[in-house]
């Protein structure tokens, strides 16, 4: 199959990147695969090589660039909420054949009617949606309206390869990398966005005490007042990294990972935590529990109760034996099932169901 895949920007986040990876999977499965951006991204510095169509979802010059690009394909996947009506406009409804992959909380981007009926329109052009997990198929069921018979459920994926656990000196040369002390480290990687919580990390900081520092990878509107806060509270506790083009020495540097967010779909950060073999502290949100077994291997809490992060965090950090017993048990589970080779076939079977519809 010749397959194009549509992302929204060349930034750096879960959507792009799994879409960039997936064509790396599908290309070593003997598919042609291209993956363009309908907009330009925002930090020129980390973005990934993909085509950039033009200057986003209301600029013709880019839907006239996506049409010519889906013609000469067998097959596109969408990548989230504003690629679906791209490709439902440039593929002239169902002569050009795409599929729609959810990529967030549907609640939550689409809390309103009429943002709903948008989703909803753009899914319908498409032969079949994919769902992350069984709780976003109802989602889209239930929420946006989607008919069951026309929904799969694949979840989020990531390349084994690049995420290995790390020994005490690996984990030492990673502190050193990334400039921070060799001391018990709680790491972040995501969007600084409200929705993922890393206002939560800063006052993390504060109920951690001293001896405990705070990495934060990523970028975000909130930055600026998050780094304010910070320094008036906790000077020197809570080191702000931006966008790093490789997270890896940020999972090799921590002790113990937090995913603290208010909304989230599957995200690929406690799965990339996982395979590095370092325990978790998450929400309950989205399909997030599917990732992370409480007990099992690592902690989740709820969403709404935020005063217990601290002490959940803190339970790991005193205690070695059970941070390396949760994190086999992550790496395991994450091997089992999040693979990118596994997440690739299943899209095949996807994309050939589709084609055949």
């Amino acid at each position: 199959m010749n397959v194009l895949q549509v992302v929204t920007d060349p930034n750096r986040r879960g959507a792009q990147v799994f879409a960039y990876d997936l064509g790396v999977a599908l290309t070593a499965r003997q598919h042609g695969v291209a993956t363009v951006a309908l907009g330009g991204g925002t930090v020129a510095s980390s973005m990934l090589d993909v085509e950039v169509l033009g200057r986003g979802l209301r600029d013709l010059g880019t839907l006239r660039g996506l049409r010519a690009r889906m013609s000469e394909m067998d097959i596109t996947i969408a990548h989230g909420s504003s690629t679906g009506p791209a490709c439902a406009i440039a593929g002239g409804g169902r002569r050009r054949a795409f599929v729609y992959r959810q990529v967030s909380d549907s609640r939550f981007w689409a809390p309103t009617h009429s943002r709903r009926l948008r989703v909803r329109l753009g899914i319908s052009r498409a032969r079949l949606a994919v769902a992350l997990s069984e709780y976003h198929r109802r989602q889209l069921v239930e929420w946006i309206g989607v008919p069951e018979t026309r929904i799969r459920v694949v979840p989020n994926g990531v390349p084994p390869e690049r995420f290995t656990p790390a020994d005490a000196a690996t984990r030492a040369a990673a502190r050193a990398q990334l400039g921070v002390l060799d001391r018990p480290t709680v790491a972040f990687v995501g969007a600084l966005a409200p929705e993922k919580g890393p206002d939560r990390v800063v006052e993390l900081a504060a109920a951690l005490g001293d001896g405990v520092q705070i990495l934060v990878a990523g970028d975000g509107g909130e930055r600026h007042e998050l780094e304010a806060r910070a320094t008036a509270r906790m000077p020197g506790r809570v080191r702000f990294l931006g966008t790093l083009g490789d997270v890896v020495p940020v999972y090799h540097a921590a002790d113990v990972v937090v995913c603290p967010s208010r909304s989230d779909a599957m995200p690929a950060t406690p799965i990339e935590a996982g395979l590095c073999g370092v325990p978790v502290v998450a929400t309950a949100v989205g399909a997030v529990p599917e990732i992370v077994l409480d007990g099992e291997t690592g902690i989740v809490i709820e969403a709404d109760q935020p005063e217990v992060l601290g002490p959940a965090v803190r339970s790991l950090l005193d205690d070695a034996d059970r941070r390396a017993r949760l994190g086999a048990a992550a790496r395991d589970h994450c091997l089992a099932r999040y693979s990118m080779d596994r997440i690739a076939a299943a899209y095949e079977a996807v994309l050939g169901e589709a084609l055949n519809r």
